[in-house]
């Protein structure tokens, strides 16, 4: 935790009000989130229970799961979910436009431009809270590998057509969920604590209640009130007034309420099947009807105050204005989305179960890379994550007083030009070291030299040396190069962060690191039986 997110929790508590720790949106929002609030039975995560799910905030849809340790219903939840989701991610593939892509060359082996579609758009998932984003995952485990009667007629319980389908877009938003920075799968509850720091602890952030109760509590209340309020109040009926955010549920909800109804639901599909004749059987079919709507009423209500919840916190963050660099995380996002949809469309297989050496290893490599991106991204577009790596010496503002015009020591000299500039700040600057400012969007290097005369009273001036961006002539480009009086924002880390080595392909794994192809999988596979192996 940076000291300015300290310092913002600090003034949260003496206040009784959540403070910014943003002054810019540092995620993508688009205009038509499809919002998704999940319920799982107690006791049982792989078992739904029930989900709102739509992008229209007054008109949501409800899918409800009366007895969630029936297979059938389960996956008749599944279809309803995939009937919901599908439509429209699929309203996004077809809406395409031209863009380039580095390619390798197979004949030369050079990189080489080609003109490609990129989806104008991608779909953006929104879930109440970061136990959401697990639940995605899961459920895209469970229904990715699942059969259908057209694929195999002889698999024993045989899922819906498109269930498949819905779990290979889940498992790949939950995989681009881990990428620091990506704007496809995103949690309310973590999308708030980005932008705004409260007096209680980060366990307690991930109540979406508690946590909107600090950042926009009622007019004469204070935020520690109105969220404990939150966490605890209840109705005559000792239900939660703001149930959690799911996917589990309270054990009061279950126990007293839900428990009780699916066991109406239990008797009265008993009673249907035992019915003799048609009379009994159509009124047994009302009690069993009755029931299920008792079901969905309950989750409808368990669930509807959630949903409210999502939407304003998207209200408070689109007052935001958008950071200057969130939209090329976007526009990484959507070559993710069109990529998967080509491999979908491909007919290459699901995602494997487990990933391979190189395949992990580069995954890990470019989240790092993310996430060292995010870092210097959200500190060039917001002055106020700037000042928390000023405060930690990674950053300073200085204001030029001096420059002078030096040239490198080469058969063509290059201008090297010597800047001087004053600060008040402490930044950890060592011999040679490089810093860079922003200089139209583009990152100029320069190297620390060393300190000039201090002045009376002050602290000694910084002598930076100008390396690049200054075009090609003798002379600097205009504007390349910084004049007396102009006040620079410093970083002494990268703009723009570089890959690690490249690893070598997956017929090239070594033995040590799971290779080479089809080692590991006949090393799984049972040794065959010999005659010691028999008495």
């Amino acid at each position: 935790m940076s000291l300015i997110s300290t310092l913002a929790r600090l003034e949260a508590v003496e206040s009784g009000r959540a403070r910014p720790t943003a002054t810019v949106l540092h995620r993508h929002l688009t205009d038509r989130p499809l919002v998704l609030v999940p319920l799982t039975t107690a006791g049982e995560a792989g078992a739904p229970l029930g989900a709102l799910v739509g992008t229209d905030r007054e008109a949501p849809r409800l899918l409800t799961v009366s007895q969630p340790r029936d297979r059938d219903l389960r996956f008749a939840f599944l279809a309803e979910l995939a009937e919901a989701v599908l439509p429209h991610i699929e309203a996004y593939e077809d809406v395409v436009e031209p863009a380039e892509r580095n390619e390798t060359d197979p004949q030369t082996g050079k990189k080489v431009k080609v003109e490609v579609e990129l989806c104008a758009d991608a779909p953006q998932l929104i879930v109440p809270s970061r136990a959401g984003i697990e639940f995605v995952r899961l459920l895209g485990r469970s229904m990715r590998f699942r059969r259908t009667a057209e694929e195999d007629p002889d698999t024993p319980y045989p899922a819906p057509a498109r269930v498949p389908l819905l779990g290979r877009w889940l498992t790949h938003y939950g995989e681009r969920a881990r990428v620091p920075g990506s704007s496809l799968l995103l949690a309310a509850t973590d999308l708030l604590n980005r932008h705004w720091a409260t007096g209680q602890s980060s366990l307690e952030d991930q109540h979406l209640g508690a946590l909107l109760a600090w950042i926009d509590a009622p007019a004469g209340e204070s935020g520690t009130s109105a969220a404990l309020r939150a966490e605890l109040e209840r109705d005559g009926e000792g239900q939660l007034l703001c149930p959690p955010a799911g996917p589990a549920t309270d054990p009061a909800f279950d126990n007293r309420l839900l428990a009780p109804a699916i066991e109406k639901y239990d008797r009265a599909r008993t009673s249907l099947a035992a019915a003799e004749d048609g009379l009994a059987a159509d009124a047994r079919l009302g009690e069993l009807t009755a029931a299920e709507r008792e079901i969905r009423a309950l989750l409808a209500g368990v669930t509807r105050p959630t949903w409210d919840a999502v939407w304003r916190g998207l209200d408070l963050l689109r007052e935001l204005p958008e950071g200057a660099r969130a939209e090329d995380r976007w526009t990484r996002d959507r070559w993710s989305f069109t990529g998967h949809r080509d491999r979908v469309r491909s007919g290459e297989p699901p995602q494997p179960r487990r990933d391979d050496a190189v395949t992990a290893a580069q995954k890990l490599a470019s989240r790092e890379t993310a996430q060292a991106q995010l870092e210097a991204q959200e500190a060039l577009d917001d002055p106020l994550v700037l000042a928390g790596r000023r405060l930690a010496g990674e950053a300073f503002v200085a204001e030029v007083t001096e420059v002078v015009m030096a040239y490198s020591e080469s058969k063509r000299p290059s201008p090297r030009p010597l800047v001087t500039v004053r600060t008040d700040e402490h930044p950890h600057l060592g011999e040679r070291t490089k810093v860079y400012r922003s200089l139209e969007g583009r990152p100029q290097a320069a190297e620390f030299v060393g300190y000039a005369e201090p002045e009376e009273g002050g602290a000694p001036p910084l002598v930076l040396r100008i390396l690049d961006r200054m075009g090609r002539s003798k002379e600097p480009a205009p504007g390349s190069v910084p004049e007396p009086g102009d006040r620079i924002a410093w970083t002494l880390f990268e703009h723009d962060q570089r890959g690690g080595p490249k690893l070598p392909d997956p017929e090239q794994t070594p033995w040590t690191h799971g290779g080479p192809p089809g080692a590991a999988g006949q090393a799984e596979s049972p040794d065959p039986v010999t005659s010691e192996d028999l008495l």
